[in-house]
Parts: C-alpha cells; sequence; structure tokens
C-alpha cells in the first residue's frame, strides 16, 4: 500500500526519464499517506491511442468518475 497506475499513450520516456518520474511521485505518495517508499509500488502502463477509450476512457474515468481528484477536459 499504496499502488500508483499511470496509463498513458505509450512515449518514449528513457530510464532516466521512468526514474524521475518515479521518484517524483514516490516522494509524493509518501508524503501524502505518512507511509515509507518501501510499501510504494508504481506501474507505467502505456495503453495505445485507438484503446483509449475503450481500455481507460470508459471504465477509469466515465464509471469510476466519483474517485477522481481531478477530471480530464476531453
Amino acid at each position: 500500500m499504496p499502488h500508483v497506475n499511470i496509463k498513458h499513450f505509450p512515449a518514449p520516456l528513457n530510464e532516466e526519464q521512468a526514474s524521475e518520474l518515479v521518484s517524483a511521485i514516490t516522494e509524493a505518495v509518501t508524503k501524502a499517506f505518512g507511509c515509507t517508499e518501501d510499501v510504494v509500488s508504481i506501474a507505467l502502463e502505456p495503453v495505445e491511442r485507438q484503446a483509449w477509450q475503450d481500455q481507460v476512457y470508459a471504465p477509469e474515468i466515465v464509471e469510476r468518475k466519483h474517485l477522481l481528484h481531478k477530471t480530464p477536459s476531453y
């Protein structure tokens, strides 16, 4: 606890960029939840643009809008 799953269009993140992103998210999560970084897990999950509507938007954003703390503008 906690687990963060970031779904995104495929992007050419190199190892350094991915590491910086994971470090920043880990820092924010540990600060917010008052936990240590060893209990945080983070997944970066690329989703093809043509699959976004069915795999992410409908099930994660529309159907679970009550859980969103930031909504997209699209």
